[in-house]
C-alpha cells in the first residue's frame, strides 16, 4: 500500500480577478503553483482587464468574501495569507477582521492602482488600510505610488525609501518592503523592520512587459513564509523569482504584457 502524498504548504490569496491573467488572483495562483505550494483563493472583485488597462470593476459583497474565507480556513487551513485588491473600506475592514483571527503570517500588498494607472482602491478606504489592515501584516509590500497614497511621501531616491519605510512601519506591520522599481538605475527594494535593513538589488531588465510584478512578489513572499522561512529569507527568494519572471515577461495583446510565472519550469527543462 503506497504512502499518502505529502501535503504541500497551503497559501491563501484574498484579491481581485484579472481577466487577462497577468495580475490579481490569477498571478497569485500561478506563483503559488510555480513555487510548490497549494494555492487557494478568496475573490474580492471581478475586473474586466487586459494588456491595455482596466475597463471595469465589480466588488463582491462582504458576506461573499467572508464566506469564502471561512470555507477555506475552517476546513483546509492556511500557512500564509496574501492580500491584494480590496477596493473599499468595507472589504478592507472585513478582511482585516478575518486575518486578525487566523494566526498565520500575512503579506499585505496595499493595491491602490493598476500597472496602467487605474484606481483599484477607493480613496475613503485608505484610512482603513492604515488603521485596520497594516497592523495585522507580517510584511507589507507597497510600491512608491502606494507609499505616496498612504503617507504623502514622494520617494525619489534611496534615502527617501528609508523615510517611507519608517512611516509605513508606524502603522503597525512587523516588516515592510519598499519597492523601488520605479526609480532609475538598478531595481532596488528595501526590507526593514525598523531595526535591521536589507537592501535587495537586481539588474534592471529592458523589458516593458511587467504586468503583475507586485502581486507576484507578495505571493512569492507568502510562499516562503508558508514553508517556514524567516522574513528576510522569504523576501530574498521572492525577489529572485520575480526578477526572473520580469526577465522572461512576454508580449500579450496590444499593451503591457505579463511577467512569466512559469519561467522556473521552462529553465529547468
Amino acid at each position: 500500500m503506497s504512502a499518502p502524498a505529502p501535503i504541500p504548504p497551503r497559501v491563501l490569496t484574498v484579491a481581485g480577478s484579472d481577466s487577462g491573467g497577468g495580475a490579481g488572483i490569477q498571478a497569485d495562483l500561478k506563483t503559488m503553483l510555480a513555487l510548490g505550494t497549494h494555492g487557494m483563493s478568496v475573490l474580492t472583485a471581478v475586473t474586466a482587464q487586459n494588456s491595455l488597462g482596466v475597463q471595469g470593476a465589480w466588488e463582491l459583497p462582504a458576506d461573499a468574501v467572508r464566506a469564502q474565507y471561512r470555507s477555506v480556513v475552517d476546513d483546509i487551513g492556511v500557512q500564509a495569507v496574501k492580500t491584494g485588491m480590496l477596493s473599499s473600506a468595507t472589504l478592507v475592514d472585513t478582511v482585516a477582521e478575518l486575518l486578525a483571527r487566523t494566526g498565520a503570517p500575512v503579506v499585505v500588498d496595499p493595491v491602490g492602482v493598476s500597472k496602467h494607472g487605474d484606481a483599484l482602491l477607493a480613496a475613503e478606504a485608505l484610512d482603513s488600510v492604515r488603521t485596520r489592515l497594516l497592523p495585522v501584516a507580517t510584511v507589507a509590500t507597497p510600491n512608491l505610488d502606494e507609499v505616496a497614497q498612504l503617507t504623502g511621501i514622494t520617494v525619489t531616491d534611496e534615502p527617501g525609501m528609508r523615510r517611507a519605510a519608517a512611516e509605513i512601519l508606524a502603522y503597525g506591520p512587523r516588516w515592510v518592503v519598499i519597492k523601488g522599481g520605479h526609480l532609475p538605475g538598478e531595481a532596488v527594494d528595501l526590507l526593514t523592520d525598523g531595526s535591521e535593513e536589507h537592501w535587495l538589488r537586481a539588474p534592471r531588465h529592458d523589458n516593458r512587459h511587467t504586468h503583475g510584478t507586485g502581486c507576484t512578489l507578495a505571493s512569492a513572499i507568502a510562499c516562503g513564509l508558508a514553508r517556514g522561512q524567516d522574513v528576510p529569507t522569504a523576501v530574498r527568494g521572492a525577489k529572485e523569482y520575480v526578477t526572473g519572471a520580469i526577465r522572461a515577461g512576454f508580449a500579450l495583446g496590444g499593451g503591457i504584457g505579463p511577467v512569466d510565472h512559469g519561467w522556473l519550469a521552462r529553465t529547468a527543462r
